[in-house]
């Protein structure tokens, strides 16, 4: 089962910045839901997100 966290303790879990997470959110790219006037972050999903990010980055170099 997916866990679901608030973008301010998803950051306090070291995994990005508040302030990134709230970018990626505007932009539409972090995986997660709206739960009223709250964005719940998917964690896994994100951290699985970034592992793909930084293996294509990687892989282009």
């Amino acid at each position: 089962m997916p866990e679901f966290k608030t973008i301010r303790q998803t950051a306090a879990t070291g995994l990005m910045s508040e302030h990134h997470l709230r970018l990626l959110v505007a932009q539409g790219r972090c995986p997660g839901i709206r739960s009223g006037n709250r964005f719940l972050v998917n964690v896994s999903a994100l951290a699985e997100l970034l592992d793909e990010e930084s293996r294509k980055a990687v892989a282009q170099r």
